[in-house]
């Protein structure tokens, strides 16, 4: 009996691994070509560790390996080969190296070296020999070592390479991106941090004058604010300075050498680089490796059940460094022109058209049956909204349009509740509301179904499928809920400041001769009184000379008045949301008016406080209101009456219960009078005698507050 290979083998997360470890050796394994005869581990220079694998054979190319960090391990698989060893696992404890274990999965052995920390490792083939050097970092090292860098190729091989381009973008989260075009995809490539800045060498490969250069990239407003590439040595050298607190990450595809540079700084793009890749970091190195193998190391790594399609073919060159497996899923797939689908812990991998295609086949598949699938008719009784609004939703249309839309003015004339004429509706047909017949995208119902209404009981009745019934009882639950209501209280203060001041004189003067006898009299004087102001004050004297009978008498009269004055209204009214509301108080002040038709008829002059507004409760709790106040006075000094007229109309945005001050209107009459008798009240002192002066300063100011609160249906309260 044949036994196949499987596309892709599921195995369980890695604190697992030892119980995989006994289902793979117990899967019946293919004839192998190579066979795994002999591991050993040596202690190698500056702390390393040499590992040296022996093959009966010498592998046709350089196997696959990868590295995690959570757990610290080191995997190698080797394709077409069997286990000669006698033995699936052994203690070491050398080094950074604390025991390998070995699983044969069909006609492939996979190595596992279970590692004390963090190491970087390096692989060179030697005919049927691989060796593999790995150097602890940091606690991980035996002696303290200088940082090891990163090292994404072999460097046994003296060959010439060179680079073909380096250009530098800024990524859709706000990264430096550093495109790198190599000459093939056998270049080494070298990382490492060197101070502030990460240092990346290209080894044994050359560098054209044109791209010996530095590019200052801070104006694309990333983590990296220089780029230098020149030539050391045989080396092409790339230095990227970064600013402040940053990451990076690097990976190559073919001949496409990826390094982008992160900040740590910015908020957004630490928020908005988590969303997207969140899987475990590993470490990868493939060079020309079957995709599928690729996609078996991945499904291996996460314990996930991946499924290749058929169509899915073709070898791959990878290196990846500390890069999450998600990501390293999409940059695979990118480089192959194949895209995912999941379902649970199973990812379906195809090419992207293939994929598409057969969506659209499910797509087509599940319309026709939707076109054979029987209607059912239910009615959904309605608690908060009303019946033809939910029709309206649920056939796309906008619910305002069916609405009660009553009109509130400042009019003292009572025109009731505009009554609902219909008692019911249907709607069957699917056209947009500009009757063009073209499909409502926003349509909850089917092209089959129907919906109709009674307003009497408030009920909904659909005609549809049964899976359409579970769309509109869906939204249905979002709509029928209740409206929430405002209180909106209006405060209008008129003050008015008002001073005057008057000061005028009344002199007069008699020659009365003998007032004795009756000789006859001779008078003059000067008659210079106050602007006439209530209740003024008068001061008078009269002197009187018997010897020269003549009489001098002299009236003061001076006034000062100062008056304020504050009149506030303060109407309020609630309404519910999106709904206008109007609450007026007043006089009808009545006036006769003739004409040659009519004669003379009493007619009518509205002085009216007004407060009409429509509220619009935002998500966040903020309220637009679209107010207009009316203060109405009527001034009774003019007849017939005339009409003080105070109003403002606006839309402003507040927050719940804030008071927001709509506007003002600030006046101020001054007044300098002096009223004298000319030449004489030009006289120095004297002059006072022969003149009168009046002054007045009357300010009025009036101000509109708003307040809005929003009312709690479930404390029955404000808040």
């Amino acid at each position: 009996m044949k036994t196949t290979r499987p596309n892709m083998l599921k195995i369980s997360t890695w604190p697992a691994w030892l119980a995989s470890l006994a289902l793979l050796i117990a899967m019946p394994a293919l004839a192998a070509q190579n066979a795994l005869n002999t591991v050993s581990v040596a202690e190698g220079e500056s702390g390393s560790q040499v590992i040296k694998i022996i093959l009966k054979e010498a592998l046709a190319g350089e196997p696959v390996s990868f590295s995690t960090s959570n757990p610290h391990r080191l995997v190698l698989d080797l394709p077409n080969t069997g286990n000669s060893l006698g033995r699936t696992q052994e203690n070491l404890n050398v080094g950074v190296i604390k025991n390998y274990q070995v699983v044969q999965s069909g006609d492939r052995t996979r190595i596992v070296f279970n590692l004390n920390g963090p190491a970087s490792h390096e692989l060179r083939k030697e005919r049927n020999m691989l060796l593999a050097v790995l150097r602890g970092v940091g606690k991980a090292a035996s002696e303290p070592t200088t940082v090891v860098p990163t090292r994404f190729a072999e460097t046994g091989k003296q060959r010439d390479h060179g680079i073909r381009d380096v250009e530098f973008r800024r990524g859709k989260n706000g990264e430096g991106r550093i495109a790198v075009t190599l000459s093939d995809p056998g270049v080494g490539i070298d990382i490492q941090q060197k101070g502030k800045a990460i240092q990346v060498d290209f080894l044994n490969t050359s560098l054209p004058s044109p791209l010996q250069r530095r590019m200052d990239v801070s104006d694309f407003a990333t983590a990296a604010q220089m780029v230098e590439t020149f030539e050391q040595d045989k080396n092409t050298r790339m230095l990227v300075t970064p600013k402040g607190k940053w990451d990076y990450s690097a990976h190559q595809t073919g001949n496409q050498f990826i390094m982008e540079v992160r900040s740590l700084d910015d908020a957004k793009a630490a928020k908005s680089d988590k969303p997207l890749y969140t899987g475990e970091k590993l470490t990868l190195n493939f060079q020309n490796v079957e995709v599928r193998a690729v996609l078996q190391v991945i499904a291996d790594f996460t314990g996930l059940n991946i499924i290749a399609s058929d169509t899915v073919a073709g070898n791959l060159t990878l290196r990846l460094k500390d890069v999450p497996w998600d990501q390293a899923l999409d940059i695979i797939m990118r480089a192959k022109g194949l895209d995912k689908r999941a379902s649970g812990n199973v990812i379906w991998v195809a090419p992207r058209d293939e994929l598409i295609a057969k969506e659209k086949l499910e797509l087509e598949a599940r319309k026709s049956i939707a076109e054979l699938e029987p209607l059912v008719t239910r009615s959904y009784p309605l608690n908060y909204i009303r019946a033809d609004e939910a029709m309206a939703v649920v056939s796309g249309e906008s619910r305002s349009l069916r609405s009660n839309q009553e009109t509130a003015t400042c009019s003292p004339s009572s025109e009731g509740i505009k009554a609902e004429m219909s008692t019911g509706g249907n709607t069957t047909t699917n056209t947009s509301q500009g009757g063009t017949g073209r499909t409502n995208v926003n349509r909850v119902l089917s092209d089959r179904g129907g919906a109709s209404h009674d307003l009497t009981t408030n009920t909904l009745v659909i005609t549809d499928t049964p899976s359409r019934h579970d769309a509109v009882e869906e939204v249905l639950k979002g709509v029928d809920v209740p409206t929430r209501q405002v209180m909106i209280e209006a405060r209008i203060v008129i003050a008015g400041d008002t001073f005057n001041k008057d000061l005028g004189v009344k002199l007069g003067f008699r020659d009365v001769g003998n007032i004795n006898d009756t000789d006859v009299t001779t008078s003059a004087g000067v008659n210079l009184p106050r602007a006439g102001i209530p209740g003024a004050s008068t001061f008078g004297i009269t002197l009187f000379n018997a010897g020269a009978n003549a009489l001098l008498s002299l009236e003061i009269d001076a006034m000062e008045a100062d008056r304020r004055g504050k009149v506030v209204s303060n109407p309020r009214v609630v309404t519910t949301n999106l709904r206008p509301a109007v609450i007026l108080q007043g006089s009808q002040i009545p006036y006769l008016s003739s004409s040659a038709n009519t004669g003379t008829e009493t007619e009518f002059k509205d002085a009216l406080l007004c407060l009409l507004v429509s509220p619009q409760i935002l998500n966040n709790d903020a309220i637009i209101l679209n107010v207009e106040v009316t203060k109405d006075v009527p001034d009774r000094s003019v007849s017939p009456p005339a009409i003080n007229v105070r109003r403002v109309k606006t839309q402003v945005r507040v927050n719940n219960g804030e008071t927001a001050v709509l506007g003002g209107i600030f006046e101020q009459e001054t007044e300098d009078s002096t009223e004298k008798v000319p030449f004489l009240a030009d006289l120095p002192v004297l002059g006072h005698l022969f003149k009168s002066t009046s002054k007045s300063d009357e300010k009025r100011e009036m101000l509109i507050f708003l307040t809005p609160r929003i009312i709690d249906e479930r404390l029955g309260s404000m808040r």
